[in-house]
């Protein structure tokens, strides 16, 4: 793989790379998560921190933060510490096999005669960075990961409803999902959650649980949401159904809601949604109460 990609790229190769990225941000948004905005930490620092290059100590910038966050989110890589393979090489390690870079992009300028004038033309130039987990000499250690000074108080209550569920939780790594294939939740370590302007760290974890919850009532084994003719089609509205879940559970525990993002785009979306499927909120909101229905069903 090359490295770095520094010849003039046509127009079409241009928009390609645009392309790329823009594809890069859907894909994540499409999973459910905004890369920028997080209820938990997901490297060394508050809300991702700023990733770096680990032979120059300067961040990226632009665009280029976004990419390697959701890289780092996806491959869930526990420090915000990049290079690239030339950069690596010459401090005398190397990658492990397998290992695949994270494009990153730089805007330049080529020179062109035109009637007699030098213009400069802007384009693209892409290349690819490593992460420091993805050495063969990386070993991890305390200051890969995120310290936080916030700590989530367990809420017995909460804890004694999610216990008689059997749902099976495992906590690690920087994402919060529902594996339907395993039938297992994954969450973040407890102390990855921190306080918001709205939430303290306990209400962000116990909120993000619903939420994850509300997809685990969906398994064919309970209300059979998520069977094998579930598709992208309607993805859309079982993250809504998991949201509203979420929704009911904290307003029957009296806790606050994760912050809903600031986001023109987040609204604009399920704005989208609604107005394409006129029967998605009240469908969403009735299976929603199902689901806490069928949970409460087993807190016994």
């Amino acid at each position: 793989m090359s490295q770095h990609q520094s010849s003039q790229k046509s127009p079409m190769q241009q928009a390609d790379i645009q392309q790329q990225i823009t594809n890069s941000i859907i894909k994540i948004l499409e999973k459910g998560t905004i890369p920028w905005k997080k209820p938990f930490v997901s490297d060394t620092t508050k809300f991702l921190g700023l990733p770096i290059n680990f032979t120059t100590g300067v961040n990226y910038n632009g665009i280029n933060i976004l990419l390697l966050w959701i890289n780092a989110m996806d491959k869930q890589f526990p420090t915000n510490e990049w290079a690239t393979l030339k950069q690596w090489n010459k401090l005398n390690e190397s990658i492990r096999p397998q290992q695949k870079g994270t494009m990153i992009v730089k805007y330049d300028f080529f020179e062109k005669e035109k009637d007699g004038e030098i213009e400069r033309i802007p384009y693209i130039k892409k290349s690819y960075v490593f992460n420091r987990s993805q050495l063969k000499s990386y070993v991890p250690v305390v200051g890969d990961h995120p310290v936080t000074d916030n700590v989530v108080e367990k809420i017995e209550t909460i804890e004694e409803f999610v216990s008689n569920t059997k749902v099976k939780i495992q906590h690690g790594g920087f994402q919060a999902f529902y594996n339907r294939a395993d039938d297992v939740i994954t969450m973040p370590p407890t102390e990855h959650f921190i306080d918001t302007d709205y939430c303290t760290a306990g209400e962000n974890y116990y909120s993000t649980m619903f939420h994850e919850l509300g997809h685990w009532t969906g398994h064919e084994s309970r209300l059979k949401r998520l069977n094998d003719k579930f598709t992208k089609g309607n993805y859309a509205k079982e993250e809504l159904v998991a949201e509203l879940t979420a929704s009911f559970l904290n307003a029957k525990f009296e806790i606050a809601g994760n912050e809903i993002p600031n986001s023109a785009a987040y609204i604009a979306s399920w704005l989208k949604e609604l107005k394409d499927d006129k029967n998605m909120i009240v469908s969403a909101a009735s299976a929603a109460s199902k689901a806490v229905r069928y949970l409460e069903s087993l807190d016994c």
